[in-house]
């Protein structure tokens, strides 16, 4: 089992997927990592070699940004637009939609569950 930025890897999968299970690599991120380190897109996480893994993991923490401090950041940039509240911020912080959603009808994930009015039947 390959364990990259502190992710094992599924063995079964082929690489290409496998890389996708790490927060902050996609599908396209996936294949660019792929080609630069030389490994075929096609090959199992279990098929890979002690070199491969060492060549992803380089290409990986030299050149992406990934699991926590990808978390951190994207919660220190909500954090400042709360801060200096524009509004954006002003959406988070009431836990309505942010970017333009409409909320009349629909944004139930956003708003939560309809609090129970009283009377209704």
């Amino acid at each position: 089992m390959a364990r990259i930025a502190g992710v094992d890897l599924p063995n079964e999968k082929r690489i290409e997927i496998g890389l996708t299970y790490i927060f902050g690599i996609g599908r396209s991120t996936s294949n660019k990592i792929l080609g630069k380190a030389g490994v075929d897109i096609n090959k199992k996480v279990k098929d890979l070699t002690d070199q491969d893994v060492i060549k992803l993991r380089d290409i990986i923490r030299d050149n992406y940004m990934i699991e926590g401090d990808l978390r951190k950041e994207r919660t220190m940039n909500i954090k400042r637009l709360m801060e200096i509240g524009c509004y954006r911020g002003l959406r988070h912080r009431i836990g309505l939609p942010v970017r333009g959603q409409s909320t009349h009808s629909n944004a139930r994930t956003r708003k939560g569950p309809r609090s129970s009015r009283v009377g209704r039947k």
